[in-house]
């Protein structure tokens, strides 16, 4: 793939370059509440729930939040209240980049324009992508989109802005459920998965692995 030079890198945000913190958020609301085996369920619950509630059609990401929370509550037999889910969703534009990826992503924005394809409201994005120490050429959200990840409508969204097909991009992203399967689907051939640790490889899907974004200059030979 090094001797592919894409029109547009694009990224997931959340979770690839920006630290995701919603089991964090999760812990400190139930920690004291949950035994150690009980509040890794009660994690792993409330990031299924949370997919689960972005597969249908397009609500406000407050609300994705409020009911996977509420969800998740509800089947770990935890009391649920309203302000916690709030507090979690105003926690997210807060959040910073993994370390890794201000001087790997600066170092290829120099060269190629960087897209964003987000999970988020219009409302967040921006303050984390601020902290992400690179310029990018478009960012776009499920709310302009009208859709979340996996679903393939966010990422026509992002071609019809874009002007591009599906052979002309680089995706980078640390999910398969989110944003490796459907970009296979959706016949974007060249992929870099990002093992953040929080799936498990699958060779199935096509892809180049580094291990964090200072390994993606020399994907694209930087």
């Amino acid at each position: 793939m090094a001797s592919f030079r894409p029109k547009y890198i694009t990224f997931d945000c959340y979770g690839t370059l920006t630290f995701f913190q919603m089991a964090e958020a999760a812990r400190d609301l139930y920690g004291s509440r949950l035994d150690e085996p009980r509040m890794q369920e009660f994690i792993k619950n409330f990031a299924a729930y949370r997919l689960d509630e972005i597969m249908g059609d397009w609500k406000p990401y407050a609300e994705v939040v409020h009911n996977a929370l509420e969800r998740s509550c509800k089947r770990n037999g935890v009391a649920f209240i309203a302000d916690d889910a709030r507090m979690v969703y105003e926690r997210v534009p807060t959040w910073g980049p993994h370390a890794d990826v201000p001087a790997g992503l600066a170092k290829v924005a120099k060269e190629i324009p960087l897209v964003i394809l987000s999970n988020a409201m219009n409302a967040q994005i921006m303050s984390n992508v601020e902290k992400l120490g690179a310029p990018f050429h478009a960012v776009y959200t499920a709310e302009q989109a009208q859709a979340y990840k996996p679903r393939f409508r966010a990422f026509e969204y992002m071609f019809d802005m874009l002007g591009c097909g599906p052979e002309d991009i680089l995706h980078c992203s640390s999910s398969f459920r989110y944003d490796l399967m459907s970009a296979h689907d959706l016949g974007i051939k060249n992929k870099v998965w990002v093992n953040r640790g929080h799936e498990p490889a699958n060779p199935y899907y096509g892809y180049i692995e580094i291990s964090d974004i200072s390994g993606l200059p020399g994907v694209v030979g930087l």
